[in-house]
């Protein structure tokens, strides 16, 4: 059977044009292929048209519509994933327009495409006590409880993203001071975030409890499941999930509703924040690439513009903030970012 044009530009696509030419992610390109899995899904079972033999002109704005609409209705998606769909869809069809301009009125048409608006979502965040409660937990008697505090101290630390930490090697980490880690994040994206001391220790102790200092482990993962295997998402999920639970029994106060190991990352960004460090700096910190991403940490800090207001106030008194957040080191490295 010939292929079609469709199948020809899909599979240049998510095969060249997203990992070369983009440089995108495996996780990226894996979201922007189930996307496609799910349209091709909707249209052999609602539309009865098999995916073989689809062609470009054929999926035209209304077809897309009507995709859309399945998810919420069908499968009940949200609408945030229904936008994130939308938005792949756009994606590739402006990269059909740039291929063959034969579909250009086509492909303007999906890209004009409005997403739906949906509620902002609140940022769960932990406060220090609700760290270090997850934290006390762990029990470091046995291996796997050394790795997992670690684990989760370096993600906090770090603000790194979960897949950052499952890539982490022994040569990323570099212990002497100003101790450090190089983590490789979205888009094959590099950047080197400072270390506290006392995590630097940490991390230290673990090295060399599990013989990782030399030279010819330098390319191998930092964190290991029973397997002698890199942890994954879902392992370190898991690992997380453990220790929350315990938490949540003896600390109910401290824990929000939903923790993630995306919650570390959100949790040190609110605290840098309320630290008085600048949202430039933290926006480097985190690796994101526009300040706009970044300020959703200043308009979700409540406990910042309450205390704001409080300051007008002389009778109040704000506690100190923690060591950590008023040293010079750090300060000074996370001004070298910019």
């Amino acid at each position: 059977m010939k292929p079609t044009d469709l199948a020809k530009y899909l599979t240049r696509y998510l095969t060249s044009y997203l990992p070369d030419t983009r440089g995108l992610s495996t996780n990226t390109i894996a979201s922007r292929r189930d996307t496609f899995a799910l349209f091709f899904s909707y249209l052999q079972d609602e539309k009865k048209i098999n995916p073989s033999k689809a062609h470009i002109s054929s999926l035209d704005a209304e077809t897309v519509t009507g995709f859309l609409d399945w998810l919420e209705n069908t499968r009940g998606c949200s609408a945030s994933t229904r936008n994130l769909r939308l938005s792949a869809l756009k994606a590739f069809f402006l990269y059909i327009q740039t291929q063959t301009p034969d579909h250009m009125y086509l492909c303007q048409q999906i890209a004009a495409l409005p997403l739906k608006k949906c509620p902002g979502k609140s940022i769960e965040y932990l406060t220090l006590d609700g760290i270090k409660a997850i934290l006390d937990v762990v029990d470091t008697a046995t291996p796997a409880g050394r790795r997992d505090l670690v684990l989760l101290s370096v993600l906090y630390d770090s603000a790194a993203r979960v897949q950052e930490i499952a890539d982490l090697k022994v040569g990323d980490i570099r212990l002497p001071k100003p101790s450090t880690i190089r983590l490789t994040g979205k888009g094959n994206k590099t950047r080197v975030v400072p270390l506290m001391d006392s995590t630097a220790r940490l991390l230290h102790q673990y090295l060399d409890e599990n013989t990782l200092h030399p030279v010819e482990h330098y390319n191998h993962p930092v964190f290991k499941n029973r397997s002698g295997t890199k942890l994954t998402r879902a392992g370190i999920t898991y690992i997380l999930d453990k220790y929350v639970t315990i938490a949540k029994q003896s600390y109910p106060a401290l824990m929000p509703k939903d923790i993630s190991p995306h919650s570390f990352r959100h949790s040190k960004s609110m605290h840098m924040l309320q630290a008085g460090v600048p949202l430039i700096y933290i926006r480097d910190f985190l690796g994101h690439a526009e300040i706009s991403t970044t300020e959703v940490y200043a308009r979700c800090d409540s406990s910042q513009k309450r205390k704001a207001i409080e300051a007008a106030y002389p009778n109040i008194q704000v506690s100190a903030l923690p060591s950590w957040q008023s040293d010079d080191g750090l300060m000074n490295w996370l001004k070298s970012l910019c």
